[in-house]
């Protein structure tokens, strides 16, 4: 319990007391308790961005996600609110930087071209296609093709955020949370309402081993692109393209599998 709740009653009680009048007093607690989970969520984000996304915006973005699930979190859910308000702050701070269309129109063309070859070559293939395949599928060298990952490496992230599926409010799946969900990782604990996340785990295994466990490594241990650099042996920019591939491929693997199931 941090200092900043009234120590008489239980954080459980407080919320209980919110969602009836709404006290002022106990919002502002609220806010001071979990500022600090607004910077570890903005910190994650800032990993792998571009230079020209400053980290103290991020925070600002999120805080708005904060605010949104303070209002917004149902105790009677049994859902802990760290948990809700991790998934509305990364929310809120994706859905600011799509607003303000930060990723230029060039690379997001880029982006596209590259999953829209991924996923017409391992159709045909039926297997993963090799950086070379994919490369002269494109009428580019490796080298050419290395280029052009890293220069969608720093958006990359982003579009790991992008809603895949959607039910209603609390209903939404991204690729990114499927990772991030420990229980995700185990197919046997799913219930069936979560065959959109089973989906996205077995896209997820069929990815190359590196590259699956760079996803792994980034959002379920919490480790960053430098440390994961160090487990794997490789330089860190090494680890940013082939986490920008696992996650292009990702994408076009479901994209073809949603063609499939809409």
């Amino acid at each position: 319990m941090g200092n900043s709740l009234p120590e008489q009653k239980t954080e459980e009680e407080l919320w209980l007391i919110y969602r009836k009048n709404r006290d002022p007093n106990i919002r502002e607690a609220f806010i001071k308790q979990y500022a600090p989970l607004v910077k570890y969520v903005a910190g994650k984000v800032a990993v792998g961005m571009p230079h020209n996304v400053e980290f103290d915006d991020l925070v600002g973005f999120g805080v708005f996600g904060l605010l949104d699930a303070i209002d917004k979190f149902d105790p009677d859910k049994n859902v802990k609110f760290k948990t809700y308000a991790v998934t509305r702050i990364r929310g809120a701070i994706f859905d600011e930087l799509r607003s303000i269309d930060w990723v230029p129109r060039s690379v997001r063309q880029k982006t596209r071209e590259v999953e829209d070859a991924i996923g017409t070559l391992e159709a045909q293939l039926g297997r993963t296609a090799t950086d070379q395949e994919i490369a002269s599928a494109m009428g580019m060298d490796e080298a050419e093709y290395s280029k052009t990952i890293m220069k969608i490496s720093g958006t990359s992230i982003l579009s790991l955020h992008d809603v895949w599926f959607s039910g209603d409010e609390n209903d939404k799946v991204s690729i990114g949370d499927s990772i991030e969900a420990p229980a995700s990782l185990n197919p046997d604990v799913m219930v069936e309402k979560d065959e959109i996340r089973r989906v996205i785990v077995e896209a997820i295994n069929e990815l190359p081993d590196k590259e699956k466990k760079i996803l792994v490594l980034y959002y379920y241990e919490d480790l960053t692109l430098k440390e994961i650099g160090q487990v794997l042996e490789v330089t860190e920019s090494r680890v940013s393209q082939l986490h920008t591939k696992a996650i292009l491929r990702l994408r076009s693997k479901l994209t073809n599998i949603r063609k499939g199931i809409m």
